[in-house]
């Protein structure tokens, strides 16, 4: 039986075979760099692995591995334009290597290349693969824009309902998407194909929240990113906004200060001081119960579905990966 890490070789193997530079070479060069930079990788892997759970042939599925990575970097690609980040994934990001315009434009590009991925394999279920990738991509972009509303909100105007909607657009109808997807290519019942999607739904709510912790709580040279990054640009991530709900009065109204633009602290006295509120009130705790809790509603989905377990496993070890992550 295959185990997950064979379905994260087949997508490397997948993106070694194909070709991702044609004319004019200015507009295609930024597509390749960007795909070619790597990264996880976890939704075309997720998408094979789903496929395999119904038996599904992955010859079919291949091409669906590269446009649902295809959208995905397309995102990633406009989101640090938006954002002005100057890397990703440790190299330079597109639009500083290539200016605002070619970002743009090569993002354009990479959606509708997604869609081509999806329509160069024939498959009675197109409609159904088409119309769920369709409403995914909408979903994404809908919390893309949430997320930037809340930049310009206080931290006390964000609910945590707020947050975890937001959070499910953005980040884990994706993962959802890409593993319904997958489903669908093999053919699998509406009921099994729903189950798979909710499973894809709390395993990516319990991998933000994640990230939302180890932004304040990781390790730097095991994540990778400078610890409290998100209290620096002044997130409504997770933590701030489960700690305004376990304050005393006195503790929320310097919270909500200090995450306020008006807030003129050093930057890293900042960080100290928002983490020594966060020790004081145990959010560490509070919001390790949230992850298991997710996880936990994630297993139970991925238990629920009417396939044998030996072909769960792949799926049963991704999420003991994403849970296992270094803090």
């Amino acid at each position: 039986m295959n185990s997950i890490k064979y379905y994260f070789d087949r997508v490397s193997e997948i993106f070694a075979e194909e070709k991702f530079v044609f004319e004019p070479k200015e507009l295609y060069e930024p597509i390749n760099y960007t795909l070619r930079l790597g990264g996880k990788r976890i939704r075309p892997t997720l998408l094979l692995a789903a496929n395999a759970l119904f038996g599904g042939e992955e010859a079919e599925a291949r091409d669906a591995a590269l446009g649902i990575e295809t959208f995905h970097n397309f995102t990633l690609l406009h989101d640090d334009l938006m954002d002005r980040s100057p890397l990703r994934r440790g190299q330079p990001t597109v639009y500083t290597k290539w200016g605002d315009n070619t970002a743009i434009l090569s993002g354009d590009t990479m959606f509708a290349l997604a869609w081509r991925y999806f329509l160069r394999q024939p498959t009675p279920h197109l409609h159904e693969i088409l119309q769920c990738f369709n409403e995914t991509a909408i979903e994404v972009c809908e919390g893309q824009q949430k997320d930037m509303n809340f930049e310009t909100m206080t931290l006390d105007e964000v609910s945590i309902s707020d947050y975890m909607d937001m959070i499910r657009q953005k980040t884990a109808v994706l993962l959802a998407g890409a593993l319904k997807i997958g489903s669908l290519y093999a053919g699998a019942p509406d009921k099994e194909s729903a189950k798979l999607y909710e499973f894809g739904i709390h395993m990516g709510l319990a991998f933000q929240l994640q990230d939302d912790l180890l932004d304040g709580y990781g390790d730097t040279a095991v994540f990778g990113k400078k610890t409290g990054q998100d209290i620096r640009d002044n997130k409504k991530s997770y933590l701030p906004l489960a700690a305004l709900n376990l304050c005393l009065p006195e503790q929320k109204k310097e919270l909500t200060t200090l995450f306020s633009a008006k807030n003129n602290m050093n930057e890293e006295e900042k960080v100290h001081r928002v983490l020594e509120l966060y020790n004081a009130i145990n959010l560490r705790t509070k919001v390790e119960e949230a992850i298991a809790s997710e996880f936990e509603t994630a297993n139970q989905c991925l238990n629920g579905i009417q396939a044998s377990e030996e072909l769960k496993k792949p799926l049963h070890e991704m999420m003991d990966s994403l849970n296992g992550r270094k803090k």
